[in-house]
């Protein structure tokens, strides 16, 4: 990619009233970021959302001028960049509509990589917690996937520690610029990160880690991944937020049960008492859920039970792959017209019930 064009995706990524999803329509329908700034306001303007107020500042030399200081911290600092358009650009999270029009990384990232999971939880840790978290990423190693997290205290950084032990590629995604660490008391796993994936950011050397970007910074973390892992949480707190970013991408959610009395546990209790999470209490839910073992063995064929019941939502599911053959799950829970955590607990239990098989890549079929 040319100077000029990232300076073009700099100037948007800092334009004051440019979202990611405005940014993309703009450079959609100009061709690139470049032609954004060759093209005339009137005809920017006959683009489907695009108004005045969104243009206003777009054109201003300040922001150029911000642009190619950036730019020279960036290649100062042999970053990596990693545009929306760009094949090494992380794959799930080109499926979000809001994700970043430009990331820039350090380490040895390698997205290209099937099995990507986010982890996240409290940054008050319990021993609880730290257990669970260690002894499910030791047995998912096997499975050799990519670890992705907030970098943060608690959870965070017990899951990037324990896949950098276990020989995993882990990727710490981060609420402000690449010229610091947040917290500095991580600053000594910093170079274990990078050998063993890297960092990822949306955001400048000129960002500060406020709180308003950690928000913003979950998005990435849940876009980035298969699905999502909450390992304790108390009431409120950045991994629901995280949480529910996943379900508004049709990810998969799960999340850790604790016991009622535990502060830190209330958040995990409640995603799954609302069904936003799938209940997991050891790697083999994971494993199981996602398909992952599937994939290292042929199916085995499930004997069909006579004159089974089923429920409505059973009967819909199965009615429409008897009529569509084999789906994803995805498929199936967009056509069904089902949240993603609840088409899959119902086909687990049509498995169960052998009216259903399961394939390889988390497809499904009527049997």
């Amino acid at each position: 990619m040319s100077k000029d064009e990232i300076i073009a995706l700099l100037r948007l990524q800092n334009a004051p009233h440019i979202g990611d999803i405005s940014a993309k329509k703009l450079i959609g329908h100009c061709g690139g970021a470049e032609a954004v700034f060759s093209s005339g306001t009137s005809s920017l303007l006959n683009i489907d959302g695009i108004g005045k107020h969104t243009l206003k500042g777009l054109f201003d030399t300040e922001h150029l001028e911000a642009a190619e200081e950036e730019y020279i911290f960036i290649q100062e600092n042999n970053l990596q960049l990693y545009p929306f358009t760009h094949p090494l650009y992380p794959a799930a999270l080109k499926h979000c509509i809001d994700g970043p029009i430009l990331l820039f990384g350090r380490g040895n990232i390698n997205l290209n990589k099937k099995r990507i999971i986010s982890i996240v939880g409290t940054r008050n840790i319990t021993s609880y917690g730290a257990a669970f978290c260690e002894e499910l990423i030791a047995e998912i190693a096997p499975l050799d996937p990519i670890i992705v997290s907030g970098f943060a205290y608690g959870v965070d950084i017990c899951a990037q520690r324990a896949a950098i032990k276990h020989g995993l590629q882990t990727i710490g995604c981060l609420a402000h610029g690449l010229n610091q660490i947040y917290p500095k008391v991580h600053e000594c796993f910093v170079g274990d990160v990078e050998r063993n994936g890297g960092f990822l950011t949306e955001f400048w050397s000129t960002s500060q880690p406020e709180r308003e970007n950690f928000l913003r910074r979950n998005r990435i973390i849940a876009g980035t991944s298969e699905a999502t892992v909450v390992i304790e949480s108390a009431e409120k707190g950045g991994s629901l937020v995280t949480a529910d970013i996943a379900n508004s991408y049709n990810r998969d959610v799960f999340a850790v049960p604790g016991r009622v009395q535990d502060r830190f546990s209330i958040g995990c209790n409640n995603l799954i008492k609302q069904q936003k999470a799938q209940m997991i209490t050891s790697a083999a839910d994971l494993i199981y859920m996602l398909g992952w073992e599937l994939e290292e063995k042929q199916p085995q064929a499930i004997q069909k039970q006579l004159f089974v019941e089923l429920d409505e939502t059973e009967k819909d599911i199965y009615n429409y792959l008897q009529l569509g053959g084999k789906k994803m799950l995805d498929n199936i829970a967009l056509d069904c017209k089902l949240p993603i955590f609840k088409a899959s607990s119902t086909l687990l239990n049509m498995e169960m019930k052998g009216v259903i098989r399961p394939l390889p890549g988390k497809v499904f079929e009527a049997i």
